[in-house]
């Protein structure tokens, strides 16, 4: 009787997005993951929707430790006031830990409330970082070669790029 071989085992990929947001970034970088190759062949998406940014870091561990991904999406909206600022900075301290604690790449994608106050701008930023972040996520896992293209290029998420230093 011949051994059936075994399939190889699918990347995971996590998208942890936040209720307080004020654009669906899940869904923007889930779409996006979606487009990429490979997408329900090679590797799935796990998705998981956490109250706040302060939730994320928590999330993404258990996505990488309970659910097996290889990295790890965190998208949420820190408000304008200084206190948003404050715990900001304590999520991105915790899911810099949490990175740490798990030896996988965990990108934390935020837009503060105060990048633009016109609302099609803000809206335009959230779909681009949430965009470009995710398929950062799939080139550092699948085309690490596109990244490297890239160095040193001012290549920017939610805006125009930079660019690279003119050194006239």
């Amino acid at each position: 009787m011949a051994k059936k071989s075994k399939s190889p085992k699918k990347v995971r990929i996590g998208v942890v997005d936040t209720m307080f947001a004020r654009y669906d970034m899940g869904a923007a970088a889930r779409d996006e993951l979606a487009q990429c190759p490979g997408y329900g062949e090679t590797f799935t998406v796990v998705a998981k929707t956490v109250p706040g940014f302060k939730d994320l870091a928590v999330a993404a561990k258990n996505l990488i430790e309970k659910d097996g991904c290889s990295i790890v999406i965190t998208l949420g909206m820190p408000g304008s006031a200084p206190i948003d600022k404050q715990c900001a900075h304590e999520a991105a301290q915790g899911i810099m830990q949490a990175q740490l604690l798990t030896s996988t790449p965990i990108l934390e994608v935020f837009v503060h409330e105060d990048e633009s106050d016109d609302p099609k701008v803000l809206a335009s930023v959230f779909e681009n970082r949430s965009r470009k972040h995710a398929r950062n996520a799939y080139w550092m896992l699948f085309e690490p070669e596109q990244l490297s293209r890239r160095a040193g290029m001012g290549v920017r998420q939610g805006f125009d790029d930079a660019g690279p230093l003119a050194l006239d």
